[in-house]
């Protein structure tokens, strides 16, 4: 079939280049000149394990092209997506003013009958917007249908993630869209995108599925579909959330957190998945998505006061590993802190919403000194944190810090040689805020050791 896809973000960049991978004609469109030509000359604009290469070789092959020209996207397309962003106004509601915009230039632009495929993450209720707006700007009452069709791709895994899905939703207006959305989406449902796939040629060992699995997709109504993506991923952050507060209980009742989110992880009504405390939640997506949420049930006139908690919960873990890294070093001023991990999580250079941020931040108030490295996210951390020592090298940060602080759980640092990082550190003082390491070997070590929701 013959794609566009609107918007070259993360999103807008990981599925078009997935859906060329899988056979499909594709033109990307973005209105940002400098990435366009970023894009034609081989370059991404982000951190994805295997995306750069994936974006050559279906250039290469003629399946993915780059645009400015929307014009030229719908004229050339069966199925349009739209993946520009949905950022956070200062009242919490998603901005949707960039997908009126995409609403309006398609309706223009369209001269034959169009899917307009909702890919960004949207309040419940938009599609009905997006159709009203193409039926307003369409002069000549061209025939279309708007599906929602919601991402669940996970930053440093987003191709395998659109590659072995958990599951596919589509939210339809018809049967013939539905049927539409259902070929598109059938070398991903049967498993069959096979040898002409460069992800397939590369990673033929790495499907989770057998041979005869086929992914489920779930076909409904438009508002559900739209409604599925913000209840995932508000249910996702509350299990972050709940493990996070139970670590204080833990904590003071001299439990055990990781022994604790094991036990109730593998009850199979709950599963051990985002069950790990740390110093909360970040990215592009939880946060917005939570408050998104939560203002949509307001809007409704329904108080949902448990994402609230979620929200305070995850500001409060921050504050409290903050309160943890005060009371190791008794006086923050003028001591030297390490800081390993900048991105929100490993494999990506994403540092929305980052916790290291509120982290780093608070300790500089403080008049503390603070040292960084992140493996990827340092050219970004840059534009964010200022008054901040980047190193080359997790040595580097330890070197004479009074301090480590652990705030990504990259697999780089579980890798690290914590001998050697003893003896250059001032004080043997190790604030672990992802639980990466072994508690009785970091104290064995000579370290002392604080992680989270952990008293042996």
């Amino acid at each position: 079939m013959k794609v566009c896809m609107i918007g070259t973000g993360y999103v807008g960049l990981v599925t078009g280049t997935c859906f060329a991978d899988i056979g499909h004609e594709v033109t990307c469109v973005d209105n940002d000149e400098s990435k366009i030509k970023t894009l034609l000359n081989n370059e991404i604009p982000i951190y994805e394990p295997g995306l750069e290469k994936l974006v050559a070789h279906n250039k290469d092959e003629g399946r993915l092209k780059f645009t400015t020209s929307i014009e030229e996207g719908v004229a050339n397309s069966e199925c349009i997506f739209v993946a520009v962003g949905t950022p956070q106004k200062d009242t919490g509601e998603a901005d949707l003013s960039y997908i009126e915009a995409v609403a309006r230039s398609v309706a223009r632009n369209m001269k034959e009958y169009r899917i307009i495929v909702e890919k960004s993450t949207v309040p419940v209720k938009t599609g009905e917007m997006v159709r009203r707006t193409i039926k307003f700007n369409n002069k000549e009452n061209v025939e279309f249908d708007v599906c929602s069709n919601p991402e669940f791709l996970r930053e440093g895994s987003a191709i395998e993630d659109f590659m072995f899905p958990d599951r596919i939703v589509v939210g339809v207006e018809s049967k013939k869209a539905g049927e539409k959305m259902r070929e598109l989406y059938k070398p991903i449902i049967d498993q069959t995108f096979g040898k002409s796939s460069y992800f397939y040629k590369h990673n033929k060992n790495k499907s989770p599925f057998k041979k005869d699995h086929n992914v489920p997709i779930i076909i409904t109504d438009v508002n559900s579909a739209e409604l599925i993506k913000h209840a995932s991923n508000s249910f996702l952050a509350m299990k972050i959330s709940y493990v996070n507060a139970l670590s204080e209980v833990c904590e003071k009742t001299g439990a055990n957190v990781l022994e604790v989110a094991e036990g109730i992880g593998l009850d199979k009504r709950i599963g051990r998945h985002f069950l790990n405390a740390g110093v909360g939640f970040g990215g592009s997506c939880f946060p917005k998505d939570v408050i998104a949420f939560y203002n949509i049930s307001i809007e409704i006139g329904l108080d949902f006061k448990l994402l609230k908690d979620v929200l305070d919960i995850n500001k409060y873990q921050k504050q409290r590993f903050i309160k943890k890294i005060e009371k190791a070093l008794w006086i923050v001023k003028d001591k030297t802190i390490g800081i390993l991990g900048l991105a929100f999580k490993p494999d990506t250079d994403d540092m929305r919403e980052a916790p290291s941020i509120d982290i780093i931040n608070a300790l500089l108030k403080s008049g503390a000194k603070v040292k960084a490295y992140d493996p990827v996210a340092m050219d970004v951390a840059k534009k964010v944190l200022t008054k901040v020592e980047f190193c080359d090298s997790p040595y580097d940060v330890a070197e004479n810090a009074d301090a480590l602080v652990i705030v990504t759980e990259w697999k780089e640092f579980k890798d690290l040689d914590m001998k050697s990082i003893y003896k250059k550190l001032n004080y043997p003082i190790l604030l672990d805020g992802r639980n990466i390491f072994n508690p009785a070997k970091m104290r064995k070590i000579g370290y002392e050791y604080h992680g989270i929701g952990l008293n042996h």
